[in-house]
């Protein structure tokens, strides 16, 4: 039995993704609390958590924003950010 594309189309419209981003110069707990806030405000970032000792953020988020958004996100605190990675999260 083949399953209809408008059945898969609300599946694939909420689909998840994490995306680890690294923010080399952070040095202290208010660069992730801002690194943190910046990628929280981008629509439909569900999830961040950025580390200081491992320098990484990673964010939770629905499936398809650029990696553009990110980077002009982590932009704004000052500091660049490089995308390491990026993968589907299983529903």
């Amino acid at each position: 039995m083949k399953i209809g594309l408008f059945l898969l189309l609300p599946l694939m419209l909420f689909a998840n993704e994490e995306v680890v981003i690294k923010v080399a110069r952070m040095h202290c707990p208010m660069c992730t609390t801002a690194v943190k806030k910046a990628l929280k405000s981008v629509d439909g970032v569900q999830n961040a958590k950025v580390t200081l000792e491992t320098k990484l953020a990673v964010v939770v988020a629905k499936d398809g924003i650029e990696d553009k958004i990110y980077l002009d996100a982590v932009k704004t605190t000052g500091y660049e950010g490089v995308m390491v990675s990026r993968k589907h999260l299983k529903e």
